[in-house]
């Protein structure tokens, strides 16, 4: 069956484009061949990483901390319950493109508005799919994240080149921060009061502070610590978000401001800006941790907690060793940096996402240490 030309981004049916030929090609010269859903124009360039988790790929595909990378999911059927509004994590979708085995036509499930295919169309996602995910993602472990392109089996080898001698863009985080300062009102008149630094922050991490009865004002990263000091917050709460924590010197020096004024939790990106603005350093993972099955273990009680994670970066541990600060939690797969908590002050940290629940209550206890660190 011949593609007859459908602009990307149109509605289609799978079957009108399920035969044209796309492929993958990696910065090391790799080539994964499958098809090309999304039309001629569907190419995208970018990071390319995988996450592990069996489901959530529409909280993935509105996850801001996949801005601009190309998402391999190595579960094999991708699509099967669909897509409903209620999931979605963000405004809209920051992925650069996906990467799926096999791509589901006929999905059902009680909550579902869209198919999968529908939203890749609407949200002019590059997908491609019927790949060989195990063996890209055992290239990926081997070698480590790199650059890569979708396009169709048709694309020449200099518009190829072209793509990839794009640079990866820096700064991510100022693409997907909230563009003006915005506050989710509480139930209750005296609730605590948390100011949240937005570096691509998730739904549902501002859910679960509202859950518990917290007024949120959120604010854009670029917010100056005199700003937030000014609201006087009960508490300061640093999101999540995309790329390298040393992209953002400037979100540091106002963190280090932030550091003995407030009760101050941060997450995933949040985490690493924290480490940085106290003194200790950060560094690129070979491959990362992306998946709802990563196993931390708690130090001090030695309970190990199934967490959900999106990070391609972590705390290096040798950089703490003369400050006033202690690992909390530590991943049992490769003994990275977890958590931290200050030794003096109200401030502490993890680099996995607890409202991410793959639980799916298991990590929710660390916003209820937020919540009475405010109260106290």
């Amino acid at each position: 069956m011949k593609y007859k030309g459908k602009k990307f981004g149109t509605k289609m049916n799978i079957t009108e484009v399920k035969f044209l030929k796309g492929k993958l090609v990696l910065a090391d010269g790799s080539v994964f061949h499958g098809q090309l859903f999304g039309g001629s124009n569907a190419n995208a360039e970018g990071e390319v990483v995988f996450n592990t988790g069996m489901t959530g790929y529409q909280e993935i595909l509105t996850d801001p901390s996949y801005c601009r990378q190309i998402v391999t999911l190595t579960y094999p059927l991708i699509g099967n319950y669909g897509t409903a509004k209620m999931f979605n994590q963000s405004r809209r979708s920051f992925v650069g493109g996906l990467v799926i085995g096999e791509l589901c036509e006929t999905p059902s499930s009680s909550s579902m508005e869209k198919t999968l295919t529908e939203y890749l169309s609407n949200e002019r996602i590059a997908c491609i799919y019927d790949i060989d995910t195990r063996a890209l993602t055992k290239r990926i472990r081997s070698v480590g994240t790199m650059k890569g392109v979708i396009v169709s089996e048709y694309t020449s080898q200099q518009t190829i080149d072209e793509m990839m001698s794009l640079p990866l863009r820096k700064n991510v985080v100022e693409q997907v921060t909230v563009p003006a300062e915005y506050t989710i009102d509480a139930k209750s008149k005296n609730a605590p009061f948390v100011v949240a630094m937005d570096f691509g922050v998730k739904e549902h991490i501002l859910e679960s502070l509202h859950n518990l009865d917290c007024k949120i004002t959120v604010v854009p990263a670029s917010t100056p610590a005199e700003k937030i000091l000014s609201m006087n917050p009960d508490g300061i709460f640093l999101s999540n978000g995309p790329g390298d924590p040393k992209d953002l010197p400037n979100v540091v020096e106002e963190v280090k401001k932030l550091l003995r004024h407030k009760p101050i939790f941060g997450i995933c990106l949040g985490h690493q800006l924290l480490a940085l603005a106290m003194g200790a350093n950060t560094y690129k993972l070979k491959f990362g941790h992306r998946g709802s099955n990563q196993p931390v273990k708690n130090l001090k009680t030695g309970r190990v907690y199934i967490t959900s994670q999106n990070h391609g970066y972590a705390v290096d541990e040798k950089s703490l060793r003369n400050l006033p600060v202690e690992v909390t939690y530590i991943s049992m797969n490769d003994g990275t940096v977890e958590g931290l908590r200050h030794k003096e002050l109200p401030i502490y940290s993890v680099q996995y996402h607890p409202e991410a629940s793959p639980g799916p209550t298991d990590n929710m206890y660390l916003f209820d240490e937020f919540l009475a660190m405010m109260k106290k």
